[in-house]
């Protein structure tokens, strides 16, 4: 009993352990030799699958830019227009400023994220697997030593990172429409005022408190709604892998529910950019 808890428990930490790559003193090293290297270490799978994945959408969607005619349209034609119409529509009623910049945002935001999540339905062990073979095979490497972590919305610093974009733009707009006195007035002087300027300047740190959490608490959200339900997601499905041939299944079942979640997922993270980039432009103060 206790060896198959062992074995579960390895199997689970394997498939949640990122492939990372190090400096060292002795050079670039990876994996465990990156157990003690500190922040600078990057999960190449993540960067490798998040990046083919862009690439991925690049592709889909100049071929279908290439291909599109007054004419007839084809499925893939007809594909893009909806996803390019129901997110232009979005962007629409939900910001109220004038930029180019939001509808492209927010269209590469849904697909790319969508697309992210949607590797989590590819069975946990598949891929994982592969690549163990070919690290013994080709580098004479051990199986067990060889990670790969094929979703990257399953990061928290792929997750962040997007959310860090995000807020970079947040803070942008914010100065680029109110300037830099308006955007320091809307910290310091909301949401409490008074006509008094005793009493105003009394106010300011409780005003500056406030404003600082709410606004450094968007991208947070961003970031942990997003990693939060696709890590659970991810979980579950490792823990159906662990129990052999019969999870596929069981995988089905699981996939048929999480895909709910992979479309949800990057629809909310499209909305709440779109819906912070519009309160960053708008000057109700």
């Amino acid at each position: 009993m206790a060896a198959e808890e062992v074995t579960i428990s390895s199997h689970i930490q394997h498939h949640l352990t990122n492939a990372k790559m190090c400096s060292t003193d002795a050079g670039l090293a990876f994996n465990k030799a990156c157990a003690d290297s500190g922040f600078w270490t990057w999960n190449i799978d993540t960067l490798a699958w998040s990046i083919g994945l862009g690439l991925v959408f690049l592709w889909i969607f100049r071929s279908a830019a290439k291909k599109a005619n007054t004419g007839v349209p084809g499925k893939l034609q007809c594909f893009i227009e909806m996803v390019v119409e129901f997110v232009g529509d979005n962007v629409r009623d939900t910001y109220h400023g004038k930029s180019a910049l939001i509808a492209p945002l927010a269209l590469t935001i849904f697909v790319w994220v969508f697309l992210m999540n949607l590797m989590d339905l590819i069975p946990v062990d598949f891929l994982p697997a592969f690549a163990g073979f070919v690290g013994e095979q080709a580098f004479g490497m051990d199986p067990h030593d060889v990670y790969m972590k094929i979703v990257p919305t399953t990061d928290i610093n792929m997750t962040a990172a997007l959310a860090i974009g995000v807020f970079i733009l947040m803070i942008g707009y914010s100065i680029k429409i109110k300037g830099i006195g308006g955007f320091l007035a809307e910290l310091t002087l909301h949401p409490f005022s008074s006509k008094n300027k005793l009493m105003m300047v009394l106010l300011i740190p409780c005003n500056l408190l406030l404003e600082t959490i709410a606004l450094v608490s968007k991208p947070f959200s961003l970031a942990l709604r997003l990693f939060g339900n696709l890590y659970a997601g991810e979980l579950i499905f490792i823990l159906i892998g662990a129990v052999g041939l019969m999870q596929l299944p069981l995988h089905f079942i699981w996939a048929v529910f999480h895909i709910l979640v992979i479309v949800l997922q990057a629809f909310v993270f499209m909305m709440l950019t779109i819906v912070y980039l519009s309160m960053a432009s708008s000057d109700n103060h």
